[in-house]
């Protein structure tokens, strides 16, 4: 018996995927059959390399050089991703930054590529994508559990930028409805990459489940919510943290 496919000839794009969390979906979207286009920022070599291991599994994927800052550079990025693949049938907003720090040490620079990044370029991801979806789509947006617990200090900023995804996913769940559209979030908890590194211990003792996520757990979640198991889900947003915020 053949392997089963979910998203087989399905066509994905993922922004910021060429590490941790984005990597991951890329790698899970690939796995379940999926033809994969992802945006990086400064890593070539990374993005290559995560290229080669795909194919190397017999998946496909290819790379897009698109700083999320720039709403032109993404949404060209965009729109070259789907005169590649032919149209666009999932689109992930995993692209993010997180800056920490107390209101008395938070920069204004700071501030305004937070925004950009985390707020601004998911928008203007989902118009640019949602023109190529003419026979309806997927929208998945990375949040964060932070939209919803403010347990970390420093992440005043942070938090507030992902509670703006969570809300405009409940929003354009809405306004995309009517054209077979469905808008989901993932707001994962610790999850263990290159950011975590060195802080493991202190943001292990604040989750009940006593760990940290591997990036293939949300990475699974937004497979499903890709899937055709999902197609009545949307407006919604999803936490997946070991109960940190229950």
């Amino acid at each position: 018996m053949s392997a089963y496919l979910p998203l087989l000839d399905k066509r994905a794009v993922v922004t910021g995927g060429s590490r941790g969390i984005g990597a991951a979906i890329v790698r899970k979207l690939a796995e379940q059959g999926a033809h994969v286009a992802f945006t990086y920022t400064s890593s070539p070599d990374a993005a290559q390399a995560l290229i080669d291991e795909v194919v190397a599994g017999g998946g496909k994927a290819f790379a897009l050089q698109a700083d999320s800052a720039d709403v032109t550079s993404l949404q060209a990025a965009i729109r070259t991703a789907a005169e590649k693949l032919g149209g666009v049938d999932i689109l992930v907003n995993n692209a993010g930054i997180i800056a920490h720090a107390l209101i008395d040490d938070f920069t204004a620079s700071d501030f305004d590529r937070t925004i950009a990044v985390n707020v601004r370029a998911p928008f203007f991801a989902m118009q640019e994508a949602a023109r190529h979806m003419q026979a309806g789509g997927r929208v998945i947006n990375v949040s964060s559990n932070t939209a919803v617990s403010a347990r970390v200090p420093g992440s005043t900023v942070y938090g507030m930028s992902k509670s703006a995804v969570t809300a405009m996913t409940r929003s354009l769940a809405h306004e995309f409805a009517p054209r077979g559209i469905t808008v989901n979030a993932i707001q994962p908890g610790p999850t263990r990459t290159d950011m975590t590194a060195g802080r493991e211990d202190y943001i292990i003792s604040m989750v009940p489940a006593g760990r940290m996520a591997d990036a293939s757990e949300p990475a699974a979640l937004v497979a499903y919510l890709a899937g055709p198991d999902a197609g009545f889900i949307n407006g919604t947003g999803l936490t997946i943290d070991g109960a940190m915020t229950a």
